[in-house]
């Protein structure tokens, strides 16, 4: 087994890596990748024409996490695989919350839009129009 550390500040600028160079990079043997590929949906390496697995930057970055999880912090597969459906899940909620605070004033103008326009609505239909709730 490998026993290089290494960190993602350490992953060369590419496109696609083979499987010899993501075992360098990562400190683990090419057996343990394909074996991580079965155990874990975040690393799903693209198969060129060659047939052969070119891994991504993303899934160079999910095999280091994958290592820390397992070899540092003690995790069992199932409990590293849960962990990390769990931060899937939790990024997924955050990012429309994030883009949302981002553009307030564009959520403040479709709304003060909606109100004009279903206060013309309501005079045209000469309903009397009480105090409106803030």
């Amino acid at each position: 087994m490998k026993h290089a550390t290494s960190d993602i500040r350490q992953i060369p600028d590419k496109v696609y890596f083979r499987i010899g160079e993501v075992s360098d990079l990562v400190g683990v043997d090419p057996h343990v990748l394909r074996y991580w590929e079965t155990e874990f949906a975040t690393v799903r390496p693209y198969r060129g024409k060659s047939k052969q697995r070119l891994y991504r930057r993303q899934d160079v970055e999910n095999l280091l996490l994958i290592k820390t999880l397992l070899h540092d912090e003690g995790y069992t597969i199932s409990g590293a695989r849960k962990l990390l459906k769990n931060m899937r899940r939790h990024e997924q909620l955050e990012l429309p919350l994030v883009h949302a605070a981002n553009q307030p004033k564009a959520e403040d103008d479709l709304l003060g839009q909606i109100k004009q326009e279903l206060q013309t609505i309501l005079g045209r239909l000469g309903v009397q129009r009480s105090a409106s709730p803030k």
